[in-house]
């Protein structure tokens, strides 16, 4: 993180440590940030889009979650959050299920995110 001022860094250390506690509890707690919009209709977009960037660091790495029959379909609420630039989903979701799919797959990641951690936890 060269080029970072030193509060970033202690703040993403800080954020980091906290998610690690939280996934560590039993039971595990995982409170992703979402955006809500007024209506009460929860916008994962940014925070799976993060994710998935952080993911791209490391791809052959996460080939291993992802190509594991158990544990691959844990990106699954994820990925149904990439939109491209239309505002089509990149996996193919109908635009007429699209919402009631995103908050579907919205209430999954917590879920997910807490299996992913164990699938790191079991192959490390």
């Amino acid at each position: 993180m060269e080029g970072q001022p030193d509060w970033v860094i202690e703040a993403m250390m800080v954020l980091y440590a906290d998610i690690l506690d939280g996934l560590a509890k039993d039971p595990p707690e995982v409170e992703p940030l979402f955006w809500e919009r007024e209506d009460g209709h929860v916008i994962a977009m940014d925070w799976c889009e993060g994710f998935m960037k952080a993911v791209s660091l490391r791809p052959k790495d996460w080939l291993r979650l992802s190509e594991s029959g158990s544990h691959g379909p844990l990106l699954t609420p994820i990925l149904v959050h990439l939109i491209d630039a239309e505002g089509n989903s990149v996996v193919g979701i109908p635009q007429a299920e699209l919402d009631e799919t995103l908050d579907g797959a919205a209430e999954a990641i917590p879920t997910a995110v807490v299996g992913i951690y164990r699938f790191w936890q079991e192959v490390s």
